[in-house]
């Protein structure tokens, strides 16, 4: 069987279609998978031993220039990539109409995707030959769904995050040499694809200050396009935080590895961390956490359910289903986290 996954972007969305992945070639060891990802996300699954090929697009900048003879040349290129895999099956993980013209284009035998009703994009089905319900409320269980019609049985779901970005390089093994010894490493996660899933970063600050007088070592891993998030919690934190870079996903992931905690929004990285196994507390404004929060995870997310609660609707700034969340809430449950909540000594640190 050779089965394409198409799932461009971005990366909590990958991350939650790894489980797909690991119980198709559970089931089918013998099967060749390919996935069409967008060039910016595709080394996150670089050299993932499941995935025989890796199909890179750019249909954001495909979209800006498409009069262009360049981007002609590049669509052709991809489409004929994803032709020559030949794929029997290519499974639409996405929902809307991209991923289901791109799953039509591959040429496969059979184009399968979620079930009408159940896509971002309900009219995005007409270009599928065969839709299906997935059910699950969560996105990782709607992904898994869609092995059914494949006639495999997904199992629990596995991330596999050793095979997962799973080499350390040499800048993330020289950043973690300058830790602190003994304590706990905490990574904050400052920002998010939508203005409104931002924690305020006065917040972030003393969320910082709390962790680092109680003992841990606070690290912000910077991310393109963020890095004056981290610098702005650093410098109003006096040395509380730390920000580091960590705009190369396998040095984003060695941190991870190495971490005791993960703190961030409802964000890929939130995600990515989650599937490597490490603890993570996600902060959620305007998603649903049952939807959109660690995967099996209720105890790792804070929220507060209000009227507008899982509006999905993008604003220029946190409202106040996230600004209900305390920085005192965020300290407590972090610490519980840790396991150091009941482990405070008279100086206020971490034992």
């Amino acid at each position: 069987m050779r089965v394409l996954f198409v799932r461009t972007s971005a990366m909590g969305d990958i991350v939650h279609c790894l489980p797909t992945l690991v119980a198709l070639r559970r089931a089918v060891p013998e099967a060749r998978v390919g996935w069409v990802v967008e060039s910016t996300w595709a080394p996150i699954l670089e050299g993932h031993p499941d995935i025989e090929q890796l199909i890179r697009v750019r249909t954001k900048a495909w979209r800006r220039g498409v009069r262009r003879a360049e981007t002609r040349g590049e669509i052709r290129a991809a489409v004929a990539a994803m032709r020559a895999f030949r794929a029997d099956v290519a499974l639409d993980l996405m929902g809307n109409h991209k991923g289901a013209i791109l799953t039509r284009l591959a040429g496969a035998k059979r184009s399968v995707g979620a079930s009408r009703r159940e896509r971002r994009e309900p009219s995005s089905a007409l270009w599928l030959r065969e839709t299906h319900p997935v059910g699950g409320e969560h996105a990782v269980d709607r992904a898994l769904g869609l092995l059914a019609p494949l006639g495999v049985e997904p199992g629990p779901a596995d991330f596999g995050g050793d095979r997962l970005l799973a080499d350390e390089p040499s800048a993330a093994s020289a950043l973690l040499a300058t830790r602190r010894g003994g304590r706990p490493l905490v990574l904050l996660q400052l920002g998010a694809g939508w203005a409104n899933k931002i924690y305020p970063m006065d917040r972030w600050t003393e969320v910082a200050r709390g962790l680092e007088q109680a003992g841990a070592e606070v690290w912000i891993p910077t991310a393109p396009g963020e890095e004056h998030l981290a610098m702005e919690v650093e410098g109003a934190s006096e040395g509380a935080a730390r920000a580091v870079d960590a705009t190369d996903f396998a040095v984003l992931a060695a941190l991870m590895r190495r971490a005791s905690l993960l703190i961030g929004g409802d964000t890929g990285p939130v995600h990515l961390a989650h599937a490597l196994g490490t603890p993570v507390l996600s902060l959620i404004g305007p998603t649903d956490p049952k939807r959109n929060g660690p995967y099996a995870a209720a105890e790792q997310v804070l929220f507060h359910e209000l009227p507008c609660s899982y509006c999905y609707k993008r604003f220029d700034g946190p409202r106040a289903c996230l600004l209900q969340i305390t920085v005192d809430e965020v300290l407590e449950r972090a610490l519980e986290q840790l396991g150091a909540a009941e482990d405070i000594n008279s100086k206020g640190r971490i034992q």
